[in-house]
């Protein structure tokens, strides 16, 4: 029987359906981290101890956002005397070194054309902090944008993470400009999706999560260890998290830590930093997907999973979607020139692009839907742009596609992009004054 099935099947529907089964079974977990994330509340152990840490911050023309978030650290549930912050100015041209300082951070102003990109802009920023401020004993290192702002309980939520041994952590990432239009809140539920169905459930198995970007610590040996900081790849965050657990690391996750981040406004801004943030997985995939595929086998009991977890993530399953649409795609121009004359062939291919893209949307509208219903309270809008973004938020995903197409081409740089949108954490506040009872 399965020898006429596969007699009936063309090489267009054999080549598909492989592609399917290597789609189903490599991320069939993440479907029962979704069961995991909804039936398991992680639990965070109070901390013994208040730790002593610095802040780092890289901007580059920030100066109207800057002071916001300098402000939600000073307002902070924790000792202001263990906590320094310190802005890296990088190749600004504006006042943002100047704002800064006036908040009450201690500025490095930094000036080069050559080495661009936020990886060279913490490391220098490490560099100085070690050469100048080593009498200060910091115990961890904390990361953020410029452009965000804290839950004023955030240091508290993470220290436990620390006290209890953690190496490094990330955080909740929620939005701060969530309604502003289907940009941006598909960026706030791609982000939030993130922290509930990926972290959380990886918390609570005890694997390892990854640092995404922005809201994070790492301890302060780790950076002695290493000098500095030495990744400087197009998406520095995916890298360190990738090198960590392919070294048998574990990186932690802290829901009750809420920090709010600002999206890209236009699609042209958005572009760009996703074209960016593909181009840097597949440059991460290139340097460390060997390591991750030895640390599968080789890393010690408990650590083995995190390698494959971490694989599939900077082996995305949008690039299986892209080499199913590409392959499609040439079947279907070979056949319209005339250079396959396979009208069978051709009609598979239509069909399975059709079915590909239609069944990637309704995927993505159930992910973004049940996100959207199991952290309704942390979004902040009104009720209308919810449920209207829900179904918005699948075609945001699909604009990933042509992306990832173009990100396998062509070459990537750092690109600034405008952050304007400048709130008080106190506007926050009350929204999430109960977090830790609705993780």
């Amino acid at each position: 029987m399965l020898d006429d099935l596969l007699a009936s099947l063309s090489f267009v529907d054999i080549f598909n359906v492989c592609v399917f089964i290597v789609f189903t079974v490599c991320y069939a977990y993440q479907i029962i981290y979704v069961f995991v994330s909804l039936t398991h509340k992680p639990v965070i152990p109070a901390a013994k101890k208040n730790h002593r840490y610095a802040v780092i911050i890289s901007a580059r023309n920030e100066n109207a956002v800057i002071g916001d978030l300098i402000h939600s650290i000073r307002v902070q549930n924790y000792p202001q005397e263990l906590i320094d912050i310190f802005v890296v100015a990088d190749n600004c041209t504006d006042n943002t070194a100047a704002v800064a300082q006036e908040a009450g951070a201690i500025v490095f102003p930094r000036f080069n054309t050559e080495k661009i990109g936020k990886g060279y802009a913490l490391d220098y920023g490490f560099t100085c902090i070690r050469e100048h401020y080593s009498d200060n004993n910091y115990e961890a290192y904390f990361v953020f944008d410029a452009d965000n702002v804290l839950d004023v309980n955030y240091f508290r939520e993470m220290n436990k993470v620390f006290d209890g041994g953690a190496i490094a952590s990330t955080s909740y990432r929620n939005s701060k400009n969530y309604g502003s239009n289907w940009i941006t809140a598909g960026y706030a539920v791609w982000f939030m999706r993130e922290a509930k169905y990926l972290n959380q459930a990886r918390l609570v198995l005890n694997t390892s999560c990854a640092v995404s970007g922005t809201g994070f610590f790492i301890s302060a040996k780790i950076i002695d260890e290493m000098k500095g900081w030495k990744y400087h790849l197009l998406t520095e965050d995916i890298e360190f998290s990738t090198s960590t657990i392919s070294k048998g690391g574990r990186i932690a996750y802290c829901p009750t830590a809420m920090l709010y981040d600002e999206q890209p406004l236009t699609f042209k801004d958005s572009w760009n930093q996703r074209f960016r943030w593909a181009k840097g997985f597949y440059q991460v995939f290139y340097h460390y997907g060997a390591s991750l595929v030895k640390g599968i086998f080789t890393n010690k009991k408990g650590y083995k999973f995190a390698c494959y977890d971490m694989l599939m993530t900077i082996s995305p399953a949008m690039l299986l979607t892209v080499i199913s649409v590409i392959f499609n795609a040439t079947i279907i121009v070979l056949g319209l020139t005339g250079a396959m004359s396979t009208g069978v062939m051709i009609t598979s291919s239509l069909s399975s692009i059709f079915f590909c893209l239609f069944n990637y949307t309704v995927f993505m509208f159930m992910f973004g839907a049940l996100t959207t219903f199991t952290e309704w309270e942390n979004i902040q809008s009104t009720p209308r742009k919810k449920i209207m973004y829900m179904f918005t938020f699948p075609f945001f995903m699909l604009t990933y596609i042509p992306i990832a197409i173009v990100a396998l081409f062509k070459k990537a740089s750092w690109k600034p992009i405008q952050h304007s949108i400048s709130v008080d954490v106190q506007e926050f506040a009350q929204a999430n004054q109960d977090l830790s009872n609705r993780i």
